[in-house]
């Protein structure tokens, strides 16, 4: 009898561990390198393996973290490769309640305000509908520990998917990832997990961000302060720091990054207050009086852009240095304060929706999804 190939053979061997779970759902398999030398075998040969593992369903691989065993593997059957899991959504209906009772999503907000967020609450709730879902939301205020709840809530609820928007951390939630691994339907919302196989509906921030610092950099503004708050870094604030740094290199500069602000945390949802937001105020009226070279000032965040705002009007600078920013807020007059990126919030939160239907109902395309921004300058009509 002819002999199977010795990626086959691998094959076999993981899968016959996962039936006997050991390798559990959730666990990180051996890496390509490791079975290579486990097995004395190519890269190649190795890759191939796992890639058969994932493309029959029994292990999720995720670019720069490894190869993870998908819940429910140990209980497929060994002819499955290439198949698929089955969906979450058969019948259309949650377990346990009645036939005429919409099905569930839930949504995870870090937090949400006039300035961003609550157009796009109001989009996903309008949609939900439209799609025939009835919606839960849970905010985070910005804790990994309360995003983790949230999700733990949402599934004991029996929500087919989830919308989330992740909280700033420097590492992805454990509990997100588990999603990925089970293959549950999860999309993001403005904060992509870059390297992650889930679906993400946003802006092109860092586009936007180099459009946002042309317009400074074309009235031959070159001394800018960069202003974010303090928080490790989401792939949203990386991405608008990539585009102010294109926009210079454009011109054949480089951005002085001894002039940016980057330790504030009045914004952040887990530090609102009147005590934090005077700290801040204080640093930022330091920051300036120490740095009179600054012209004008970038921030990532409408609240911020106020702080710096009224910080330099205060010191009779708010005509000298211009301040612009992402997003703003609707006034009575309908007029932008500051020139900004105007995020298409409604749409965001309607393609968001769509594309989690998608993922419940079967589908198993991932999507990166950039809804279109448009620059709004300072007076102009909202």
């Amino acid at each position: 009898m002819k002999q199977a190939p010795l990626y086959e053979q691998i094959y076999r061997e993981i899968l016959g561990k996962i039936q006997d779970q050991t390798y559990q759902a959730g666990e990180r398999l051996p890496s390509e390198k490791e079975l290579s030398e486990q097995y004395h075998v190519s890269r190649i040969t190795s890759k191939k393996a796992l890639e058969l593992l994932a493309e029959a369903g029994l292990a999720v691989r995720m670019p720069g973290r490894g190869t993870f065993v998908s819940e429910g593997a140990a209980e497929r059957r060994e002819s499955s490769p290439g198949g698929q899991l089955p969906g979450a959504l058969l019948s259309g209906q949650l377990s346990g309640q009645q036939q005429n009772t919409p099905p569930l999503l839930g949504v995870i907000l870090d937090g949400f305000g006039p300035d961003f967020g609550c157009r796009l609450l109001g989009s996903i709730e309008e949609e939900c509908r439209q799609q025939g879902f009835s919606m839960c939301l849970h905010c985070s205020c910005g804790q990994v520990e309360e995003e983790t709840r949230a999700i733990g809530r949402m599934r004991s609820l029996g929500a087919q998917g989830i919308l989330i928007m992740c909280v700033h951390d420097e590492n992805y939630n454990a509990s997100i990832l588990q999603l990925v691994v089970e293959h549950y339907p999860v999309v993001t919302l403005d904060r992509q997990l870059k390297g992650i196989p889930l679906s993400f509906v946003g802006t092109d921030n860092i586009q936007a961000a180099r459009q946002l610092a042309k317009r400074l950099l074309d009235q031959n503004l070159r001394r800018i302060c960069f202003v974010k708050p303090y928080a490790a870094e989401t792939s949203t604030i990386q991405d608008r720091i990539t585009g102010f740094r294109m926009a210079y290199s454009e011109l054949g500069l480089v951005a002085d990054e001894s002039l940016w602000i980057t330790d504030l945390k009045a914004t952040l949802p887990a530090s609102h207050g009147e005590e934090q937001l005077a700290r801040d105020r204080e640093k930022v009226m330091a920051f300036i009086r120490e740095h009179p070279q600054i012209e004008a000032y970038f921030a990532v965040e409408y609240s911020l852009a106020w702080i710096i705002y009224s910080c330099l009007e205060q010191l009779g600078l708010e005509q000298k240095c211009p301040v612009v920013c992402f997003d703003g807020t609707d006034n009575i007059m309908r007029r932008a304060l500051f020139t900004h990126v105007r995020q298409d919030e409604e749409q965001i939160g309607r393609l968001g929706v769509r594309t989690l239907a998608e993922a419940v109902r079967g589908s198993r395309e991932i999507r990166t999804v950039l809804v279109p921004h448009r620059i709004v300058e300072a007076g102009r009509q909202l």
